[in-house]
């Protein structure tokens, strides 16, 4: 009776391994293994900033990685935007003003903007992490102020925009 369960244990186990082996073999393959059986590949999200290197070579600001809250803009006075101000340089197509129009109370953009001396925000505070020589520096701008930084302040160097926070 002990090897008739027994033997009914192992048949169990090795149709359940048979039927939950198939589809795990199927999900574990590449995405090549998945396009030619017909199946659409997984979608792995990296953060990456959509058509980032559109806007590098027709707007002159290299955007990196964010959560999607943070968002480049087109520069409008009577829109509440965070403006970041550069030294504007035709020859790598920099434009001398940036603005991002912030959709949550938080988020992140990392982004590399070099020549930044000034920032100003809107609706929402902002921490922004700079390097120069380098060196890292995070500055914090209030909800509806502004702030000079790098060398927009008296002695400071030539920085490197590389992060933006929205913090409120």
């Amino acid at each position: 009776m002990a090897s008739r369960t027994r033997n009914f244990i192992v048949l169990g186990v090795s149709a359940l391994i048979a039927v939950i082996g198939i589809p795990l073999a199927s999900a574990s393959g590449s995405s090549a293994q998945r396009a030619d059986a017909g199946e659409p590949p997984f979608a792995i999200e990296d953060y990456s900033y959509p058509g980032a290197a559109t806007i590098e070579a027709t707007r002159g600001i290299r955007l990196k990685k964010g959560d999607g809250r943070i968002l480049l803009a087109d520069c409008d006075l009577a829109a509440r935007q965070i403006r970041v101000l550069t030294v504007k340089d035709e020859n790598v197509g920099r434009d001398e003003t940036y603005c991002f129009r912030a959709t949550a109370k938080s988020g992140y953009l990392t982004l590399e903007l070099p020549r930044v001396f000034y920032l100003e925000t809107a609706d929402h505070p902002i921490s922004a992490k700079l390097t120069a020589d380098g060196k890292t520096q995070t500055v914090n701008v209030g909800k509806d102020d502004f702030q000079s930084v790098g060398e927009g302040t008296v002695g400071g160097a030539q920085s490197v925009l590389v992060e933006l926070r929205v913090t409120g």
